[in-house]
């Protein structure tokens, strides 16, 4: 027990600096590279707590796939970091609101899961933990979160939509001398527009 508590502490409190490093690293590059590592101790949570599909789905697919795409893409975006930490000032009571109503969230959780009753720790939101012999953790996960939590799981998938549109938004802007498809002018232009005839004599090259 004294291992797996000092596992914990370890797991979590590298979890949280990292945690904190992705968003005051300026380098966005060293903010991915945190992430990572956030990622891998919190597999090693999910581990300590017999989870051990979740912390494989989360070094799979999030590290191996999410992460390191970020790290490629932010590695070959020519992004101008003077022009990024403009608007920070502007946008810093937002942000502190948001921030703010997350810990008020965090905090009602973690009242609640204190407060309930002694079983709690047992089960979780009321779904009893059936015993590992009998169901693995896998079709446990699968048996909850496509009944009880299907629709939560559903919005789940749309704020991540909301969040992709956001970002694909936040990120197409103009440039000078880089051109754009027009779609519009595309369908709209005629025949003459699109198709010019040259009558080449015989045996003559352009």
């Amino acid at each position: 027990m004294i291992v797996q508590a000092l596992a914990f502490y370890l797991f979590a409190a590298v979890t949280v600096a990292a945690g904190v490093m992705v968003v005051s690293a300026r380098n966005p590059v060293h903010s991915v590279l945190f992430l990572i590592l956030a990622f891998f101790n919190a597999a090693g949570l999910f581990v300590l707590m017999g989870a051990e599909f979740l912390a494989m789905i989360l070094v799979v697919v999030y590290v191996g796939a999410v992460a390191v795409l970020f790290l490629f893409v932010v590695m070959m975006l020519d992004i101008n970091y003077a022009a990024m930490r403009q608007g920070f000032l502007q946008y810093l009571p937002v942000g502190a609101l948001i921030g703010l109503v997350l810990v008020v969230e965090l905090a009602l959780v973690g009242f609640s899961w204190v407060a309930s009753s002694p079983d709690a720790p047992a089960s979780l939101a009321g779904v009893p933990i059936p015993p590992i012999d009998e169901v693995h953790n896998t079709k446990a996960i699968g048996q909850v979160v496509y009944t009880k939590f299907a629709y939560l799981f559903q919005m789940a998938g749309l704020v991540l939509l909301v969040a992709m549109v956001g970002a694909i938004v936040l990120t197409l802007r103009q440039r000078e001398g880089v051109r754009r498809q027009s779609i519009s002018a595309q369908v709209s232009r005629t025949r003459e527009e699109a198709v010019e005839i040259k009558q080449v004599p015989t045996r003559s090259g352009v």
